[in-house]
């Protein structure tokens, strides 16, 4: 059976992430009635620019740990918390501040200000030889932000979700399952079990970030994401995705299902059956509701 214990292992992990995540965000610019801040962390020793978006009042606030998206856009990273991306409705960092909620996002390696460190393919190869998958390096320096969110002051650590849309609804839920001090966990446009995929070759549409030698021999993605239970967590579906098709996308939601017998009302599947590997307005308002409900009440 798998566990959070197990799945660092295989993400190259072994005793889980132990960096730390320093740096501090000084006092932002104003955006709207909210504060915008862009700086540095240092993670491990590595510079990640991270953007972190703080509402109005002296909190604590609810807090969210955004998980930005691939789509081959190398050049958008953790901007998309503010700018968005194609494939959202709009950008989350503002909606989320108008509800209080403050945001984080960080640029991954090689998104954003890190695109000099990559390409992607280069760089999981590397990392596969080593034994230390690149989506372990990515989730190892997002629960290092998680834990520079939770210290902050204004901030109640106890009301930290994860959020995120294609690649960043992968690692959003990955995250919750590693960490059982985060409280909710959305993730939109991605749950789909690995094996179907592989046997459709519909596996090769994701990005060789997401590599994790040997989790078939022990679960798959329903598993991983099951981990989560009982806490709160919301999935967004594309019914035309090729990314989630059917077949793939149905045993990784029964398993999920399962894990929550004894708390449905935690878990919110939104199927939107006409459409792609996109945000529907639906998905949106659903999903906000979600974080409002569970985060603030």
């Amino acid at each position: 059976m798998l566990s959070a214990a197990r799945l660092w292992q295989l993400l190259g992990q072994p005793g889980g992430a132990a960096q730390m995540a320093l740096g501090e965000p000084g006092g932002g610019v104003a955006l709207g009635a909210h504060r915008l801040h862009r700086f540095t962390l240092d993670i491990g020793g590595a510079q990640v620019p991270a953007i972190y978006l703080s509402p109005q009042g002296p909190g604590p606030y609810p807090a969210i740990l955004y998980c930005h998206a691939h789509g081959n856009r190398y050049e958008i990273g953790a901007e998309e918390l503010v700018l968005g991306r194609p494939a959202l409705q709009a950008a989350y960092g503002p909606a989320l501040a108008d509800l209080g909620f403050a945001s984080l996002a960080i640029d991954l390696v090689p998104f954003g200000g890190r695109q000099g460190e990559g390409p992607e393919a280069a760089l999981a190869k590397a990392a596969l030889w080593q034994g230390r998958p690149l989506m372990g390096r990515m989730l190892a320096e997002l629960h290092a932000a998680f834990h520079w969110l939770a210290a902050r002051a204004e901030v109640d650590a106890t009301r930290i979700a994860t959020l995120g849309l294609s690649m960043g609804g992968t690692h959003a839920y990955w995250l919750a399952a590693l960490e059982p001090r985060i409280a909710a966990s959305v993730h939109l446009c991605v749950l789909a079990d690995i094996a179907p995929l592989i046997a459709s070759g519909a596996h090769d549409l994701h990005g060789s970030y997401m590599t994790v030698p040997g989790l078939l021999a022990e679960g798959d993605m329903g598993d991983v994401a099951a981990l989560i239970a009982p806490r709160p967590q919301f999935v967004g579906l594309g019914g035309t995705d090729p990314l989630t098709p059917m077949a793939a996308r149905d045993p990784a939601v029964a398993r999920l299902r399962s894990a929550y017998a004894r708390a449905q009302d935690r878990l919110q599947l939104h199927l939107s059956p006409d459409t792609g590997h996109v945000e529907t307005p639906a998905m949106r308002r659903d999903t906000l509701a979600f974080l409002t409900r569970h985060l603030i009440g």
